[in-house]
């Protein structure tokens, strides 16, 4: 078996690299004996063909576990959804609250641990920017597709004069995976501490356990407010700075290949336009696949999975057309 001793070294394919290896000197010992006992050949070729099936079942095991992590380093069960308001003033805020509640209420049908991260509040509510963990079984493969400008059409409360408002905000869907590509230079960081917010009395944090990081090369800044130790929030803080620089690699790569693609569902890119939600036509438009749905209130009520599914199904089509 290739790479024995990095299957070693894994802590889930540990123990069974190692029986591997005992089974391994073990048959290469029965052999030694046939050489040296012609008598005992057929007893020790039994012997060596039933260690090989042990052998076969362990290596079926571990490639079943090491194809699984693969799969989770791919589609990882953890992710930091963004939300920021975009065009449209006070309804962009209060839109973008509108699709972080959406995606609350999906992952709380899906049985996920949905978690605010950060925010900062609009004027007249939703959210002018918040970001939010998730996390939960297949949660990066079914939210893979929803980084993009969403838009919305509809008339404001505000409105006095009954016309429809076209605003934006943008969703990013950051997946927290466990190997990184790239390496952050702490001389690269700068890192500044203030008290977590809160709503007075015993909810005002006294310490200053918030954290906000910048990075200086790319002028990306991450807050992390969530934690109760300042370290937490550190550590959180630069796990969304390593998913956002290399979410925008990855968003690099996917630019160049898209000229290669016959077509692709998206390049994750946060400019690009993905979706509409038109009010006045009760009506859902998915501009990379060209497909509608019905029942606005429901959608945004966490009812996406048609949505998803037929974005999954797009991608997997044009996978295979490859």
């Amino acid at each position: 078996m290739e790479n024995l001793k990095e299957l070693k070294n894994n802590l889930k394919t540990s123990f069974l690299a190692g029986e591997y290896e005992k089974l391994l000197k073990q048959k290469e010992e029965v052999l030694r004996l046939v050489e040296k006992d012609r008598e005992m050949k057929i007893m020790a070729e039994e012997e060596a063909k039933e260690i090989t099936g042990r052998m076969d079942a362990i290596q079926k095991q571990i490639k079943e576990i090491v194809e699984k992590e693969e799969r989770e380093e791919q589609f990882p069960n953890e992710v930091v959804l963004e939300v920021r308001a975009g065009a449209g003033g006070d309804e962009a805020s209060l839109f973008a609250g509108n699709l972080a509640e959406m995606y609350e209420k999906f992952a709380e049908k899906k049985g996920w641990q949905f978690r605010k991260l950060n925010e900062s509040p609009g004027t007249m509510g939703g959210y002018k920017e918040a970001s939010f963990e998730i996390k939960g079984q297949g949660v990066y493969e079914k939210l893979r597709f929803e980084t993009g400008a969403h838009r919305v059409q509809r008339i404001p409360t505000t409105e006095k004069q009954g016309r429809i408002h076209t605003s934006t905000a943008t969703v990013a869907i950051l997946p927290i995976r466990r190997k990184h590509k790239i390496q952050i230079n702490e001389l690269d960081l700068e890192i500044e501490f203030s008290r977590s917010g809160g709503a007075g009395g015993q909810n005002v944090n006294k310490v200053e356990t918030a954290v906000r990081i910048i990075h200086k090369p790319s002028g990306i800044d991450v807050r992390s407010t969530a934690e109760r130790s300042q370290l937490k929030n550190r550590e959180r803080a630069l796990s969304i700075l390593t998913a956002k620089l290399e979410a925008i690699e990855e968003e690099k790569e996917a630019r160049k290949l898209s000229g290669e693609r016959k077509s692709q569902v998206g390049t994750g890119d946060r400019s690009e336009k993905i979706r509409t939600y038109n009010f006045p036509q009760d009506r859902v438009t998915d501009h990379r696949i060209k497909e509608s749905w019905h029942n606005i209130e429901s959608i945004l009520l966490g009812n996406i999975d048609k949505i998803l599914e037929a974005l999954l199904n797009q991608d997997e089509d044009q996978t295979k057309e490859k």
